[in-house]
């Protein structure tokens, strides 16, 4: 079950600048700077309310951030929501024939487990699951 909206994940080729001017432009300050290792990208949330703003910075020319700049640009790259049972909702999504890019749970920002669906399920958009307190 969703809970709600965990995130925006938003792709940029400047972390620091973009994190600065969204800073000053909404008057929040970001909770940190974090490297995913695994997922080749370098990440700073900022709340804005009950969810955030994840922008996200590739660490190799090769990662699915530079990847999805490459082809799409700057910009929003996924909604992430909350669920309960991020194993179960996996499941459930499975067995109602949604095709999941992560069939089980991976390493995400601030050591969360997440999941992504597969755009082609979504109608274009990349859909990430986070476990309760995600983010």
């Amino acid at each position: 079950m969703v809970n709600k909206i965990s995130h925006l994940g938003i792709a940029v080729k400047d972390l620091d600048a973009v994190v600065k001017m969204y800073e000053e432009m909404l008057g929040v300050k970001a909770s940190g700077f974090e490297e995913v290792e695994e997922q080749k990208v370098k990440v700073a949330f900022l709340p804005v309310g009950e969810t955030r703003m994840e922008f996200l910075q590739s660490t190799s020319p090769d990662g699915p951030i530079a990847r999805y700049i490459e082809k799409k640009g700057e910009g929003i790259q996924h909604i992430a929501f909350e669920v309960d049972d991020l194993e179960a909702e996996l499941q459930r999504l499975k067995e109602s024939g949604v095709r999941l890019i992560d069939e089980t749970p991976r390493k995400g920002a601030g050591g969360h487990q997440i999941a992504f669906v597969h755009p082609k399920s979504t109608n274009g958009i990349l859909i990430e699951l986070c476990d309760k307190g995600g983010h």
